[in-house]
């Protein structure tokens, strides 16, 4: 354990979000996504639903705000405009943790199509369908990063 980070990053993952760089994507799968023949690197969260690894990564990962969309999330197959609750509460989540982020739905296929580039997936065992999101990574500023001066101070 270390202080000051989210319990469920483990270090596969904790990896994972401190390597990416600004405008990389990460994505959250549930148990039904084909992450393994995606292409990008997979990190396992066995035990552990979407939205906790979620959760988890925006604890300490910024969102983009550069760009118009920062996070997307699959359509219902055949009905478009159905957001389930799993869904509902990412959008929750993402509101909470990173700020006024639209959650953006996107086609099933066009949803493989940007996992396909994205620069690692997390596979969760979310059994809810649907359970699956991605997260383009935002600009850490620097008034959020230790410094020397912070790191070597002691509190009286």
């Amino acid at each position: 354990m270390l202080k000051g980070i989210h319990p469920l990053l483990g270090p596969d993952l904790l990896h994972a979000i401190r390597t990416m760089g600004h405008g990389d994507e990460i994505v959250i799968a549930d148990a039904n996504f084909p992450a393994s023949t995606m292409g990008p690197k997979v990190v396992r969260a066995d035990g552990v639903d979407a939205l906790g690894i979620v959760e988890a990564i925006l604890a300490h990962m910024p969102l983009d705000t550069f760009v118009d969309d920062a996070a997307w999330r699959m359509e219902v197959v055949g009905d478009p405009q159905a957001v389930p609750e799993v869904c509902v509460e990412f959008q929750n989540l993402v509101n909470k943790l990173a700020g006024d982020f639209k959650v953006v739905p996107i086609e099933r296929f066009a949803f493989y199509d940007r996992s396909r580039k994205a620069a690692y997936i997390v596979a969760t065992s979310e059994f809810r369908l649907y359970g699956n999101l991605i997260l383009k990574k935002g600009v850490v500023q620097p008034a959020e990063l230790f410094t020397i001066d912070s790191l070597t101070k002691t509190t009286k």
